[in-house]
């Protein structure tokens, strides 16, 4: 009985021929899947090790086909095999876009993942992604009140707070149902996107890819968990994505229109990512993405400031601040 190393090695001597090769560590992951770096002859490759029993590679191979074919700059597949959960793809670097950004090269850099954004949206779906549903997006919303409220603050909600929990959750939905549909990646920030050389950025992690609202990875991007920037840069970089939006759907969105969607989407997916914070911590037992609350939470802050629909629950966060501070 192999052990997983072990399955690594035997599997790539197998797909190389048993030609000598060399592997190390190449990336973590919030998930259970691990990466490697295998180089041979003087090429490097990345080894995705995905447990079967944890992970299913099916989603990845199928977003993958979609947008090679749509020319988006994403990881080619070279080996796979399925049972193992071994996926071999082409090494696009490892300069994240989160190592290189600073003051002087955001502007640039955050306007060509914008338009591979937009050239993201327009892929053909080939294979129809799963809906982002009503439910789904309700479930990610619900994870603010599991793990975070209750498993990470210690915190017993009253029926009314509970209240306001869900009629927020219900305005926000009706924000993002309302927005037009398209393909989502998900998770489109800077730990995702890689420095790349030609057809900048290289972009990974779209297995979670779903059919969804339009300004939810633009918000992954701008409202990013791990870095953030001043509100003009961010009204800027909206400006030129709704510009080239309407130019490309041939539509007449206001700027009005889509501040108000980014802006709650934009509370939609941090009460989703402060949740899986805190469920990476007490479930995973990967505790530094703790240190990533504060600013998502600040997100969160400055949009139930800015609604008074929202007032509420601005008021809820409030309560809960001295157990913030004190945890």
């Amino acid at each position: 009985m192999f052990n997983r190393q072990s399955q690594r090695q035997h599997w790539l001597a197998d797909h190389f021929g048993h030609r000598n090769f060399s592997m190390s560590p190449a990336s973590a992951d919030a998930s259970f899947r691990q990466y490697f770096r295998v180089i041979i002859n003087d090429r490097s490759f990345i080894l995705m090790d995905a447990p079967p029993e944890q992970e299913d590679l099916t989603a990845f191979i199928q977003v993958q086909k979609m947008l090679i074919k749509n020319h988006t700059h994403v990881p080619q597949i070279f080996g796979q095999n399925l049972e193992l959960g071994f996926l071999l793809l082409s090494d696009l670097g490892s300069t994240l876009y989160l190592d290189v950004l600073n003051h002087d090269n955001a502007e640039s850099l955050y306007k060509q993942a914008i338009d591979s954004l937009l050239k993201l949206q327009l892929t053909p779906q080939t294979t129809p992604l799963p809906k982002y549903s009503q439910q789904l997006l309700t479930d990610e919303m619900c994870l603010f009140d599991d793990w975070f409220i209750h498993e990470h603050l210690g915190y017993q909600l009253t029926d009314k707070q509970r209240r306001i929990l869900k009629e927020t959750r219900q305005w926000l939905l009706g924000y993002a149902l309302e927005q037009p549909q398209v393909m989502v990646h998900r998770d489109y920030h800077s730990r995702n996107l890689l420095l790349t050389e030609d057809n900048n950025p290289g972009i990974i992690d779209f297995q979670d890819a779903v059919h969804g609202p339009f300004s939810y990875d633009l918000v992954s991007l701008l409202k990013d968990c791990y870095i953030s920037w001043p509100d003009t840069m961010v009204i800027d970089l909206c400006n030129y994505f709704l510009n080239r939006y309407n130019d490309i759907n041939h539509s007449t969105i206001s700027q009005r229109q889509f501040m108000n969607w980014f802006h709650t989407m934009t509370a939609q997916r941090h009460l989703k990512t402060i949740g899986i914070f805190c469920r990476l911590n007490y479930r995973d037992g990967k505790s530094n993405y703790l240190n990533d609350i504060p600013r998502t939470l600040n997100y969160l802050k400055q949009v139930a400031e800015q609604y008074p629909e929202l007032y509420e629950f601005n008021q809820l966060l409030i309560e809960l601040q001295p157990k913030i501070k004190t945890d």
